[in-house]
């Protein structure tokens, strides 16, 4: 690692281990659960989360999603994501025992309305609520202006790389 370089790199393998575990929940819309998972463990090694390390990602109907959403928040209807975070990373525990870092539960039919009131994909808009949600479970927010400016920026950025190493993941793909 370089000088200042105090973590794991995304995508090493060797010394960063992380598990996500997904539940597909809803019938709504077919999820790419393999493709979601690596994009929260992207996140988990793009912010530095110290290894062994675990988190889960549901897909629910909304009528899950609105039940844990007035159970949680107070608010009787869907929303499109929430996240439950766990450990924080204070925690004592032993060196092999992974970080239960929380829950993202996102419900795909909210994404896909805000996704054609937004005019973006419905996978851009699942990419960003994965994002969002991962965000959350390690302590950003977005309750006053300088919070979510802060939020929305790190979300864009994670985004974009994102975005490119699948690019140059499909570019090597394409030319074996």
């Amino acid at each position: 690692m370089a000088d200042g370089d105090s973590g794991p790199r995304p995508g090493d393998s060797d010394s960063y281990h992380q598990v996500v575990v997904v539940s597909d929940r809803q019938q709504d819309l077919l999820v790419a659960q393999d493709r979601w998972a690596r994009l929260l463990r992207r996140v988990l090694a793009e912010e530095r989360v110290a290894a062994p390390c675990e988190a889960g990602l549901s897909f629910v109907a909304a009528d899950e999603m609105a039940a844990l959403n007035a159970a949680h928040r107070g608010i009787d209807r869907p929303t499109d994501v929430l996240a439950f975070g766990a450990d924080d990373g204070s925690a004592p525990r032993a060196d092999d025992e992974p970080r239960l870092v929380g829950d993202v539960v996102i419900c795909p039919s909210a994404a896909a309305s805000n996704a054609e009131v937004h005019g973006r994909t419905v996978d851009d808009e699942l990419a960003l609520l994965v994002v969002h949600g991962a965000l959350h479970l390690l302590g950003y927010d977005h309750l006053d202006d300088n919070d979510a400016q802060v939020m929305e920026q790190r979300e864009q950025e994670l985004l974009a790389r994102a975005s490119a190493a699948d690019a140059l993941a499909g570019s090597r793909a394409g030319s074996r």
